[in-house]
């Protein structure tokens, strides 16, 4: 079977770790459009499942933000009407450094960006503590963080600390909440074209399909089961998970 049908067969992890094997052949004319239809269903689903929890958290009265200022800001956004422009701008910033992976070009084609991060601002008393709430920044504001003048400055001082530098994506789990933290989870650049790289600075050490994976997991918050902040979410599960679609 192909690498599609596989994945909606069921053996959606299975897939992406031989996708995964595959590196650079995976981007060979016999591979490229099963692989490309892998991602295409992940996304779709990824859009499907933000959509569902998004829902079932303004149902409890969760606290979004809502005075906006800039898209990052915003629950849900759907992919901008100048998204190829837009990455377009993003590859050349990035081009003598390596390639945006495949797996970020497609969730900013596909489901756009997401932040449910609750609002402290309105309400410091959480729902749940440190729970890590996914986050993904919007492409029109991660664009303008990475190609103003001082961009390459900074792709040089990641280069030379790292070897690879990289584009924050999210808070983590304790700038969330408020709390003095540390660095963005940022997804790593590669040399040469990939399908998926490393989500960094994040706990679970991992890529960002398999970070998205664990957010669905546990139903959009990748730290809330942590018995340390003993959070009541078993309510929230039961009516969530059965709704939302494997990754």
């Amino acid at each position: 079977m192909t690498f599609y049908q596989r994945y909606i067969n069921g053996e959606t992890k299975e897939v992406y770790d031989d996708i995964h094997k595959l590196g650079a052949d995976a981007f060979l004319s016999d591979n490229i459009i099963d692989v490309e239809k892998v991602l295409t269903e992940t996304f779709e689903r990824t859009a499907y499942n933000l959509d569902i929890i998004y829902k079932e958290l303004v149902n409890i009265n969760y606290v979004f933000k809502t005075d906006f200022q800039y898209n990052f800001e915003r629950p849900l956004i759907k992919p901008l009407k100048n998204t190829e422009s837009l990455l377009q701008e993003l590859d050349k910033s990035v081009k003598q450094f390596g390639f945006v992976p495949l797996s970020l070009i497609m969730f900013y084609k596909i489901v756009g960006a997401c932040n449910f991060a609750w609002d402290y601002d309105t309400n410091e008393d959480y729902i749940w503590n440190c729970a890590d709430p996914i986050q993904i920044i919007s492409l029109d504001d991660l664009v303008s963080m990475y190609t103003d003048e001082y961009a390459l400055e900074t792709f040089e001082e990641y280069y030379n600390e790292d070897g690879f530098i990289h584009l924050d994506l999210s808070a983590d789990y304790l700038h969330k909440d408020n709390i003095s933290g540390g660095a963005p989870y940022a997804l790593q650049i590669t040399k040469n074209p990939s399908v998926d790289s490393q989500f960094l600075n994040e706990e679970h050490n991992t890529t960002f399909i398999n970070y998205l994976r664990i957010c669905f997991e546990n139903c959009g918050f990748s730290r809330i089961t942590n018995p340390k902040y003993k959070n009541d979410y078993q309510a929230f599960f039961e009516k969530v998970k059965p709704q939302l679609k494997k990754i």
